[in-house]
């Protein structure tokens, strides 16, 4: 509903703007300024500052412009001798309390208390200043991205209400009143031990030089920005890479940016040091034997090394025996061309990615029910949502700049559904506490979401208008047959799940009559054997309740890493082209070979496991790694090393010697995102343009590298730059049809489909009707694991990752963020750790059938008895020693989440 207009006056400019506008905000509109210090525009009015009053005609007092409506009729003024007087006294009250070193701070020139002095005219302070100051307050440089330093604090509040109102985290209080109020992390600590989870939000907030980035301390004020993207999480926030020269001072996030609209978290907004740190490979290496020791080589050794080793295993064991392995880490425009060399260049399609390791079974599973391969939502979209279902997924953790929009809502009293066997932060915390939190049994989350789809179908809580007007009858009715089974109720699966029925029903109710509803889920879901079955019962369930295709409600897979939708969309599947088109398609593969010049096989490649597999037997023989670490990523790991070491060619793309390369034969440097020119798509199909701070490096391009590699092997393939090559992936692929960089550089980022029907992206897919006509439902058989606990391995392990610490750590561990997370832990119950005789902090065997490694304990009842979690973000630790083969049934996406094992001490 839109707000009726109310028309106002402001210093003689006539100005009309929808009833709730604050006089402050109308003022702004016709570009009357307003002296401030509290107020900003991603906060609350607030009201404290005094600085901002005005003169209202017919008001009595000086009313603070910020939190006073507009009226219709109102007279304001904005610049009388009166308001001018006590703005000039209010300001030196402030001053009479702060350093007066501006030409030494590190934050002048970017000092708001330091504008809005000379804005009020503020010449001189009146007051002794031999009185009472907080001037001698110590710093706190505990933090090691930021210190706080409250001299210089003007308990504005600002940094207070950003922790609150925008991160959810409430670390931040004014304790005291009167002149002894002053800012105060978690119980008047330091920051570094309190539960501030570093944001930068408070940062960015204030005002003065009291919360100040201390690379601006020691390097200076920026001189110029560069607007790009993050390259950790799959949230994909817009940031300004602030520089002097080509070295980056601070890196703040884009008030514009369509996902985190001005917020960020500690990886995006801090840990960037690693494009720099002194373990980056810079120059090509190359060596016979993985037993010799590296040496330097030029571009050109490199690449020809490369490219001869490549076609002589394919003369002597045929074109089949080499592929390729594109990244998530990288471009669009970088994984395209990988994909093409592989195509057209090696002549197979044997290209894998790791975004099959994670988010396949999403790929599948959407498809061939709603009939395309992502979400459905926009991330503004949980704003409007009345009840939120997570599932495996740790948003606050994992995707921490949509978790705290998603805190905001459930703040504003929506409610929350946690499925999950881990306590996850959202269950309870700060002015959030989940509705229901289903605490199932790991590996029973099929038999989880068939017992909510029995409840809605057995309780009429079908919405029949949506499921005949939208869905596909006669799978509807084969699928409702199925799920009213007495075997899929929750009685039925409460033995085996460990979810009571009483909470499994009164969450389905929740879901399907709590009003918009809509479903997030992660790894959780897709990371095992019946990956892609879960999937489908999501969908099943949304399509059930009618909840999709509208704001607040949808199917929404929360992606790993920063382009990891990006890389699936480039066709990195062994059986898809770009756009998710099956490589059998002869219409498809026609126009692709027009465009490519090459005839391209018709039969699907080999998948990562099945690379793997076939080395060690040795009909695979050669591999090309763009920014992947297989030897550390990967389950199995004994295997996957195995496999490498039989190799005759491995080729590593990427920024370090990563535990991959102790097993390649020719290593190419690749560039940090600060260095990229082209785009991430992230998980709400959002394009995003990534645009290069400074230039590589490395010398080199990481698609130039391809590129020259691809023409070394036989098969020219030639740009001008990265703009080209999202060209060639428009024309060729229709849900890009209407990208450029030359239009993302025009309207922001949009999301895909784009093209003439929808130039400006799609927010919400499946609005009218799904993209496969009518939704498909499917039948969800649940079928076990075959890893299960035995009484040699009676505990089940489940693994994830922790707010500081990305993926397999090798950016974050190369930055200071080691701080919170220098290792990885178990965390094991109480129950469990007792009859061990484990206390926390005891070294312990964690022992699988595939392998043993050792961690330190951590007794937490955040696990439920019988299962134990770990993150994988440290080489040694090696998580991945202990997962098993076992994989999902369609997309052989690896059974990451569940693996039987025992836990002992060590010494």
């Amino acid at each position: 509903m839109v707000a009726p207009l109310v028309h106002l006056t402001i210093d003689g400019i006539p100005v009309a703007v929808p009833a709730g506008t604050s006089v402050m905000q109308a003022a702004k509109q016709v570009h009357v300024g307003i002296a401030k210090l509290c107020a900003t525009d991603s906060l609350a009015p607030f009201g404290s500052c005094r600085l901002c009053v005005v003169e209202i005609e017919g008001r009595r007092g000086l009313p603070a412009s910020c939190t006073t409506p507009a009226e219709a009729g109102m007279v304001v003024h904005t610049q009388t001798p009166t308001v001018a007087r006590v703005r000039r006294n209010v300001m030196e009250l402030y001053i009479s309390d702060h350093p007066l070193d501006c030409l030494t701070c590190a934050a002048n020139g970017d000092c708001e208390l330091q504008d809005m002095a000379g804005a009020v005219g503020l010449r001189a302070v009146r007051y002794d200043p031999n009185g009472a100051t907080h001037l001698q307050a110590p710093k706190d440089e505990s933090n090691p991205y930021f210190t706080f330093d409250p001299s210089k604090c003007i308990v504005c509040s600002r940094c207070v209400r950003a922790c609150d109102e925008i991160q959810g985290t409430f670390a931040l209080s004014i304790t005291d009143r009167g002149f002894a109020a002053k800012v105060s992390a978690g119980m008047d600590e330091a920051f570094l031990a309190s539960e501030c989870v570093s944001c930068g939000a408070c940062v960015q907030a204030c005002p003065t030089a009291t919360l100040m980035e201390k690379t601006v301390i020691e390097a200076g004020q920026p001189d110029r920005t560069v607007k790009t993207t993050c390259a950790y999480c799959g949230v994909g926030c817009s940031f300004k890479a602030e520089l002097k020269g080509n070295e980056v001072v601070r890196m703040v996030p884009d008030d514009d940016g369509g996902a985190n609209e001005g917020h960020s978290c500690v990886k995006g907004r801090f840990a960037w040091g690693y494009a720099s740190h002194r373990d980056r490979m810079l120059t090509p290496l190359i060596r016979e034997r993985i037993a010799d020791a590296w040496r330097e080589a030029s571009w050109d050794e490199a690449i020809d090394f490369a490219a001869t080793r490549f076609r002589s295993i394919q003369r002597r064991h045929g074109r089949e025996a080499i592929g390729g392995v594109s990244s998530s880490r990288c471009t669009n425009e970088e994984v395209y061309v990988v994909q093409k060399m592989i195509r057209a260049s090696f002549g197979n399609n044997n290209i894998d990615t790791c975004a099959r390791v994670c988010h396949s079974p999403t790929g599948y599973g959407l498809k061939q029910t709603l009939g395309t391969s992502a979400g459905t939502q926009d991330f503004k979209s949980v704003e409007h949502a009345d009840v939120i279902m997570v599932i495996g997924a740790n948003p606050t953790d994992a995707h921490p700049v949509f978790g705290a929009r998603m805190k905001r809502r459930l703040r504003q009293g929506a409610k929350l559904i946690v499925i999950d066997p881990r306590r996850i932060d959202l269950v309870r915390s700060p002015h959030i506490a989940a509705a229901h939190h289903l605490q199932l049994r790991p590996g029973t989350n099929v038999a989880v979401i068939n017992a909510l789809a029995h409840v809605i179908v057995t309780e009429g809580l079908v919405n029949r208008p949506f499921v005949e007007d939208r869905c596909d009858a006669r799978s509807f009715e084969q699928w409702r047959a199925f799920i009213v089974q007495p075997e899929q109720s929750p009685e039925a699966t409460e033995p085996f799940t460990g979810v009571p029925a009483a909470d499994l029903r009164a969450a389905a109710r929740l879901y399907a009559t709590g009003g918009n509803a809509a479903i997030y889920y992660g790894l959780g879901v897709t990371e095992h054997s019946q990956g892609s079955t879960m999937v489908l019962g999501i969908a099943n369930l949304a399509m059930a309740a009618g909840q999709i295709g509208r704001d607040g409600t949808g199917v929404n897979p929360l992606r790993g890493q920063n382009n990891v939708q990006g890389s699936c969309d480039m066709g990195s599947f062994p059986h898809e082209l770009p756009g998710y088109r099956h490589i059998g398609d002869d219409a498809t593969r026609a126009a692709f070979e027009a465009a490519w010049d090459v005839p391209i096989d018709p039969e699907p490649g080999l998948r990562i496991p099945n690379m793997l597999a076939a080395a060690i037997t040795g009909q695979f023989r050669g591999l090309f790694i763009q920014g992947e670490d297989l030897a550390q990523s990967d389950p199995n790991t004994r295997h996957v090393t195995e496999a490498l070491a039989a190799m005759e060619c491995v080729v590593v793309q990427d920024l370090f010697l990563n535990e991959t390369a102790k097993y390649a034969h020719v290593f190419l440097p690749g560039t940090a995102f600060l260095e990229k020119d082209g785009t991430f798509t992230n998980a709400e199909r959002r394009i995003n343009r990534v645009r290069p701070a400074m230039p590589p490096r490395t010398g080199l391009s990481e698609w130039e590298a391809v590129c020259r590699l691809a023409t070394a092997m036989g098969y020219p393939m030639q740009y001008g730059s990265a703009a080209e090559i999202m060209d060639e992936i428009a024309a060729l692929t229709p849900s890009f049809a209407g990208v450029s960089f030359a239009y993302l550089d025009q309207v922001g980022s949009v999301q895909w489909p784009c093209n003439a029907e929808a130039p400006l992206g799609t927010r919400i897919m499946h609005e009218r009707q799904f993209v496969r006509g009518r939704g498909r439902f499917l039948i969800t058989q649940y079928v076990p694991t075959d890893e299960r606990s035995t009484r040699r391995f009676p505990l089940l392990l489940t693994t994830g990752r922790i707010l500081s610490q990305y993926n397999v750590g090798t950016e974050t561990r190369r930055t200071a963020n080691t701080v919170w997370h220098p290792e990885d832990l178990l965390e094991i119950h109480p129950h469990d750790a007792e009859l061990r005789g484990i206390s926390s902090g005891d070294g312990v065997l964690l022992s699988s059938r595939k392998g043993a490694i050792t961690l330190h304990a951590h007794v937490s009842d955040r696990v439920p008895e019988g299962v134990v979690y770990t993150t994988f973000h440290h080489p040694e630790a090696a998580a991945n020693v202990v997962t098993t083969e076992f994989s999902d049934w369609a997309t052989n996406c690896p059974e990451y989440k569940v693996t039987a094992v025992e836990v002992q001490p060590v010494d």
